[in-house]
């Protein structure tokens, strides 16, 4: 099978691309390459928050609560998942933000993968007692 098959774990392969673990952004020859849907294995520390809210999203976004408590902010409307399995869906259109109540991973699947989206590390998010780059 080579090359068609990737085998990995989440965790650890979430450190190497800021949690992303599959989608646009992958080598066209990596079998995590997919132009249809992103995939996000993120880990968040106590605290950890968006620090700007993504305005004018293009895609629809699932985002599943693994562990932790974890708050994710819509135009509104605040969606607090706290049980393993409790999810949010929003839509093309719908801006958002995020925080962590408690540590927390979650997985988040976005579709279609579009390019154009990455922002810094910084401008992502800020995790509890980091100072923001001045």
């Amino acid at each position: 099978m080579g090359d068609s098959v990737y085998v990995g774990n989440a965790g650890k392969d979430a450190a190497l691309d800021r949690g992303w673990l599959l989608g646009h952004f992958k080598d066209t020859d990596d079998p995590r390459h997919s132009e249809a849907v992103e995939i996000k294995w993120g880990l968040h520390p106590r605290g950890d928050e968006r620090l700007q809210w993504v305005r004018g999203e293009e895609r629809t976004a699932l985002l599943v609560l693994i562990s932790g408590r974890f708050r994710v902010e819509l135009p509104g409307r605040s969606v607090l998942l706290q049980e393993q399995g409790d999810f949010v869906v929003w839509g093309h259109g719908v801006d958002h933000s995020w925080f962590a109540e408690e540590e927390s991973v979650v997985l988040t699947v976005r579709w279609p993968s579009v390019p154009g989206y990455a922002v810094t590390q910084h401008d992502e998010a800020r995790s509890p007692g980091v100072a923001p780059v001045q």
